[in-house]
């Protein structure tokens, strides 16, 4: 038995797998992917997402993709995963998601092919979009050139491809290697963590996806995960499902502040010290002392 089946759960609500049917879709979330599709539908040529770790950039740029439907866009998610990249395997690998046959092996031939599609993909009434994910391994100033270089892929008064970048805050020294790229930034939106409010927000709206009838986080324990996760998602996710588990394993019917007081331990997670420099050990001390003088009311009562 899986703590799902423990918890009447269709399937485990915190996997960290790319899963479309748990994106939630937050107040930033929403504005980032609005203002990103303003810089593609205008012809921008090039915005940047700019997030930390676990922040959801990636799954925001499937999202993104996914609002690109194929009758007004031809759109491709390129994900940059490692430092290593050449000018040439970015401009042919471009050149192959926009649909150019057979790129060919050098430079100048393979920009007239990719030129030439960029035109056919235009008089077809659509526009040509590049998501980069990962773009923090753009690292030389080579490679920001080279986008530079496919930014000047026009026509008289509009641009033939647009850009996005989605990368950590490193992307904006990459960008840095090339100025003048730097200056063609339209669009530009920063990623933050999420608040104690929309930590309960998303865990909810996780929990409802997949099938929970009821709050299965007890409020005491929302404001630790959200200490303990730094409000990033990724961390949440794992702090939740482990959350789930270990209750599941004592045969609790929620998690409680002390389940997460155990999780957060055993993920090395009590290091991290509270707002103010107060310990966090110090600090669920003193959270464990306020519940059993709240147990000892209880009972006098």
């Amino acid at each position: 038995m899986s703590y799902a089946a423990h918890f009447g759960l269709d399937r485990e609500p915190f996997s960290n797998a790319p899963d479309a049917r748990f994106y939630f879709n937050s107040e930033q979330h929403s504005q980032a992917l609005v203002r990103l599709m303003y810089a593609v539908d205008s012809n921008k040529g090039l915005a940047v997402l700019v997030g930390g770790v676990g922040t959801g950039k990636t799954t925001l740029a499937r999202r993104m993709l996914d609002n690109l439907p194929d009758d007004r866009y031809e759109s491709s998610l390129l994900v940059m995963v490692h430092s290593g990249i050449t000018p040439e395997w970015i401009l042919t690998r471009i050149a192959m998601q926009l649909g150019v046959e057979a790129p060919a092996p050098d430079r100048v031939t393979l920009l007239k092919q990719l030129y030439d599609r960029l035109l056919q993909i235009e008089e077809s009434g659509r526009r040509a979009v590049v998501l980069i994910d990962e773009a923090q391994m753009l690292q030389t100033r080579e490679l920001m050139e080279e986008f530079r270089g496919l930014l000047n892929l026009e026509i008289p008064g509009k641009k033939l491809l647009n850009i996005v970048f989605f990368g950590l805050t490193e992307v904006e020294e990459c960008l840095q290697l090339d100025e003048p790229l730097a200056q063609r930034v339209a669009v530009k939106y920063h990623l933050r963590a999420l608040t104690v409010e929309t930590t309960e927000s998303y865990i909810k709206h996780r929990l409802q996806v997949a099938g929970a009838k009821r709050m299965l986080f007890s409020a005491s324990a929302i404001p630790a995960i959200h200490h303990f996760a730094d409000g990033v998602p990724r961390l949440i996710n794992t702090i939740c499902d482990n959350c789930l588990f270990e209750s599941y394993l004592r045969r609790l019917d929620e998690v409680d502040l002390k389940i997460v007081h155990s999780v957060a331990g055993d993920l090395g997670l009590l290091k991290q010290p509270l707002a103010g420099g107060v310990p966090a050990q110090e600090k669920l001390d003193d959270l464990d002392e306020i519940e059993n003088m709240l147990d000892r009311l209880e009972q006098k009562i």
